[in-house]
């Protein structure tokens, strides 16, 4: 098996077979993100080398592969054909193989558009995990994501349309103290609209600036201050009150200040009861403000 530059995957893909189909990321302009500001560029692997792996694999663990995530930062830019033969590939020579995954952005599944998206599905593409990080416009602009709240919108109903799975990822704390209200209220107004199409997860994060960023100048030059957890766990409430559903939703991740798990609309009122209480302790209660290295 080979891989290229920083290989990441969700922590809900812990068990997913790994086989790198892309090198980087076609968009490596987000402020808060590290991970490829520094290469390598990104490009598409030659789709024999992708379809040489998936048969070792196939060969060294055959039937004990229940679920492939194809990396990197955002394989559904593939040419839909290669990533087409190479999800048909997968469902053939892995004979339990029930999902596959892979990183996306709205701009990536609106390029897609229906035709390409039906097509992925029908070649064995299960489920699309996208960085949504806020549904507030001017958010997006500062943080220089590259999508509107209209696009994404258009794009996660899309994918649903499509019968593709949808993770949406939230970075709460992204809009900053002045903001933060009005990105868990315009987020939570985005998520409901693509949720109309079908059910989906979301998955929040908090921010922790990275070394090597925008953010992180931004922070150091006094451009941008980092909410309290108090203020994240707020906005984190403000979102829940604001969530119709259904759909599922985590914060399971080590950003985060409090680890909250449940469905909405029938948890929801459970987990806000959550929050309530963990806005009740001190600030030494949690976790220190620190700058991450990956």
């Amino acid at each position: 098996m080979r891989y290229e530059g920083p290989i990441y995957r969700p922590p809900s893909e812990a068990d997913s077979l790994l086989v790198q189909a892309t090198v980087g990321c076609p968009h490596n302009k987000c402020s808060f993100c590290m991970v490829y500001k520094k290469g390598p560029r990104f490009r598409v692997r030659p789709l024999a080398e992708i379809q040489a792996d998936l048969a070792q694999a196939a060969v060294d663990l055959g039937p004990r592969v229940r679920s492939l995530f194809l990396p990197a930062g955002n394989t559904l830019a593939m040419p839909t054909a290669e990533l087409a033969a190479v999800c048909a590939q997968a469902r053939r020579l892995l004979p339990n193989l029930e999902r596959i995954t892979v990183y996306a952005s709205m701009q990536s599944v609106l390029a897609q558009g229906a035709a390409g998206l039906a097509r992925l599905k029908q070649a064995g593409l299960s489920r699309l995990h996208v960085g949504l990080e806020s549904g507030h416009d001017p958010t997006l602009a500062r943080v220089k994501k590259g999508v509107s709240s209209r696009e994404q919108v258009a794009a996660g109903r899309l994918a649903l349309e499509a019968g593709l799975e949808l993770c949406l990822y939230v970075i709460l704390g992204l809009a900053g103290p002045a903001d933060s209200l009005a990105h868990a209220s315009a987020t939570a107004q985005v998520i409901n609209r693509i949720n109309a199409a079908g059910p989906l997860t979301v998955r929040l994060r908090t921010l922790v600036p990275k070394m090597g960023t925008l953010l992180l100048h931004q922070i150091n030059k006094g451009r941008f201050s980092l909410c309290s957890p108090h203020q994240v766990l707020a906005e984190a409430d403000r979102l829940l009150a604001e969530l119709a559903g259904p759909l599922g939703l985590f914060s399971d991740h080590y950003t985060n200040y409090l680890d909250l798990r449940g469905a909405l609309p029938a948890d929801q009122e459970r987990l806000r009861q959550e929050v309530a209480a963990a806005l009740a302790l001190p600030r030494e209660a949690f976790r220190p403000d620190f700058v991450g290295g990956q």
